[in-house]
Order: C-alpha cells, then structure tokens, then sequence
C-alpha cells in the first residue's frame, strides 16, 4: 500500500502502520528497506495521532446543559 498517508482513513492507516511494525520486528526486511518502512510509519504514526486529537476535540466541543445532558457543540478552535 503506497497511497499518500493524507488520503487514508484512521483505519487503513493504523492498519498500515500495524503491516509495518510486524515486518520490522520479524527483522525479515532489509536494512534500506527497513529505514523506509520506518519513516512510512512514523508518518502514519503521526497522522493517526493527529486524526485521534481533531476527534476529541470535536468530542469535547459538545456541550452540556445544566442537566448534565448534551444540548449541541461548540465551535472548536483548533489553534
């Protein structure tokens, strides 16, 4: 899989970061081969962790009314 890390969901890319860390712990891949699928992964690594923090954001973005029950979001301000 060589699609561009931006383009994926959170899902094939955790699952695409999962492929990579198997091939570098079975320590089968060689050494050029083995620092390329690092970088790959560490781009996946951070895009997943990106797509995880703009997901709680959005999460915590609801609002909750006096009752404790939501009562609609509030903009995020992602700065």
């Amino acid at each position: 899989m060589n699609a561009a890390p931006d383009t994926l969901s959170f899902e094939a890319a955790l699952q695409r970061l999962e492929e990579i860390v198997r091939v570098l712990e079975r320590g089968e891949a060689p050494l050029d081969q083995s620092i390329d699928l690092y970088q790959e992964g560490d781009r996946l690594k951070r895009l997943c962790e990106e797509r995880l923090k703009s997901a709680q954001a959005r999460i915590e973005a609801i609002a909750f009314g006096p009752d404790g029950q939501p009562s609609g979001t509030v903009p995020f301000d992602g700065s």
